[in-house]
């Protein structure tokens, strides 16, 4: 069964969904300790989310790149996330979703919550033909983020390690079997309108 170009994957209940995030241990640690992101996390910066275990390591290289040695999962209310895209902007001018470059770019300045659709990844972390979200909070939705949102803060940077150290084994089974469960999330229609699901 082919994967759809554009749809959203990930661990969640029915009340929560897990998304991941990397941070220096400067960061991390404290918002471990806290259950929640506190200085010297800045909630005047666009903090990206991910739903996506895959494209985590990705773009932490399995928590091996500097400033990103530990891999959270956050548990967010589904509430919160969906707050999230339903007021989201993409990143980028897509004709389909937009009247014109203009509309998009009005859009864009008032819009608290990016989203972008980037190449899902293997276990390998090579490209696959079809999308993976990235969603981007700023402003007010960095301090529902905060403050109303999260559930609770899981490091998981051993998973990480442990996945980096199968593969580097040549044991592609025992890594694929590391792996968070993530299946599709069931959008609301409206808030799949928004984001450009397929």
């Amino acid at each position: 069964m082919s994967i759809p170009q554009r749809q959203v994957r990930a661990g969640f209940t029915d009340e929560t969904i897990t998304v991941y995030q990397a941070y220096p241990p400067s960061i991390a640690e404290p918002a471990l300790a806290a259950g929640r992101f506190v200085p010297p996390f800045k909630r005047e910066r666009m903090t990206w989310i991910k739903p996506s275990f895959r494209w985590m390591m990705y773009r932490c290289g399995f928590a091996e790149k500097p400033g990103q040695e530990r891999v959270l999962a956050v548990e967010i209310s589904r509430d919160g996330f969906e707050w999230a895209l339903g007021r989201a902007c993409l990143s980028h001018y897509d004709p389909d979703r937009h009247p014109s470059r203009a509309d998009w770019a009005a859009r864009l300045k008032t819009s608290p919550v990016r989203v972008q659709w980037d190449p899902e990844r293997s276990l390998e972390l090579a490209a696959l033909p079809h999308r993976s979200l990235q969603v981007g909070l700023t402003g007010p939705a960095v301090v529902r983020y905060v403050e109303e949102w999260i559930v609770g803060i899981q490091d998981v940077t051993a998973t990480a390690h442990a996945i980096r150290a199968h593969l580097r084994a040549g044991a592609r089974d025992a890594a694929g079997a590391l792996l968070p469960p993530e299946r599709p999330y069931p959008l609301p229609d409206q808030v799949a309108a928004v984001i450009g699901t397929s």
